[in-house]
């Protein structure tokens, strides 16, 4: 049983300057989630995925002119729930938030979506009034876990086709070491299986034909098994990590890169061609200490690592009109 990672009590909204929020859409189950940074935090992204959907990544480079963002978006619906980015530049532009062009503020809410198009009715997906609605939710409380928000609609395993994947979801970790924070909250929708970043025990993914218990893709593959095609960008694992430290552009684009480490020591195989992983990183400056950049890309790394497998491990299986919901990880025999 996983219960160190159970008995993690650290999340991302302990980090100074921000607030996050979920919006959950059940009637499908879809959902979008936000990271708040109204103050402004400096932003970097790293996309390894494949088949990535986003938004406003670019003017995260380090050599381009933006310095600073206000939010980030993580949201189900594919390429339609960018559009919750929008309702959350729409409430920080509310609270004065964003960047001072002299006529206004344009508040700046880079995004990155997952597909979950294939559980309900695809019409349904986060859009704008959703996205706001995130906003109106989010605090520095813990944020939900499981089935909530960008995770609703997410599962794992797909390899040899999704009627064999498990429930994924949202999971979020942190640590703080001399007064700096680093924390994580991940949307695990991965076309791989999800193990113990530490004990490398599976946890949730393919399952075998009868659907009892999981296969073990990495395993499968080994032995020849040939993977079913997939829809490029079907599958996806996106988050944030963000820390109070203060940041250059560059080193929050660093941060970004070794996070996807934790991806790695989680989800196997991870940053495939079906895949769109990709992470943000955020700095916002708030804490009155600074660490070293070894022992800050370390606590992200291990930050993620736990959020992703923190995701499948509190997701539930959700009902879904006409179909066999995906079984989660409580719906299962562990795995030695």
């Amino acid at each position: 049983m996983p219960q160190d990672l159970l008995a993690h009590s650290g999340h991302i909204a302990q980090v100074q300057g921000l607030l996050v929020g979920h919006h959950t859409l059940s009637t499908r189950p879809t959902g979008c989630t936000v990271v708040l940074c109204p103050q402004g935090a400096t932003a970097g992204v790293d996309v390894r995925g494949a088949a990535p959907g986003t938004r406003e990544t670019d003017l995260l480079h380090p050599s381009h002119l933006v310095q600073q963002v206000h939010g980030i978006t993580l949201a189900g619906g594919s390429a339609w729930g960018l559009d919750a980015a929008s309702g959350a530049a729409r409430w920080l532009e509310e609270q004065g938030a964003g960047l001072d062009v002299g006529v206004a503020r344009i508040p700046l809410v880079p995004a990155a979506v997952l597909f979950d198009l294939g559980l309900g009715d695809a019409r349904v997906r986060p859009d704008a009034a959703a996205g706001y609605a995130a906003c109106q939710a989010a605090s520095t409380q813990r944020p939900a876990e499981g089935s909530v928000g960008a995770g609703a609609g997410a599962l794992v395993g797909k390899i040899f086709g999704p009627e064999r994947a498990m429930k994924g979801g949202m999971g979020t970790a942190s640590f703080t070491v001399d007064g700096v924070t680093v924390g994580a909250i991940i949307a695990c929708n991965a076309v791989g299986d999800v193990y113990h970043p530490r004990t490398g025990a599976l946890l949730a993914g393919c399952r075998t034909d009868d659907g009892r218990q999981p296969l073990g893709a990495r395993d499968a593959l080994l032995g020849g098994m040939a993977a079913r095609p997939l829809l490029a960008g079907s599958n996806t694992t996106i988050g944030v990590i963000a820390t109070d430290m203060a940041l250059t552009k560059a080193q929050a684009q660093r941060l970004a890169t070794v996070g996807h480490d934790g991806l790695a020591r989680s989800i196997n195989p991870v940053h495939t061609m079906s895949d769109g992983d990709t992470l943000f990183a955020l700095g916002t400056g708030q804490a009155p200490k600074a660490l070293d950049l070894m022992t800050l890309f370390t606590l992200a790394a291990e930050a993620v690592a736990i959020a992703t497998a923190r995701a499948v491990l509190l997701a539930r299986a959700l009902p879904v009109a006409g179909q066999t919901p995906a079984p989660s990880w409580a719906d299962m025999p562990p795995c030695l």
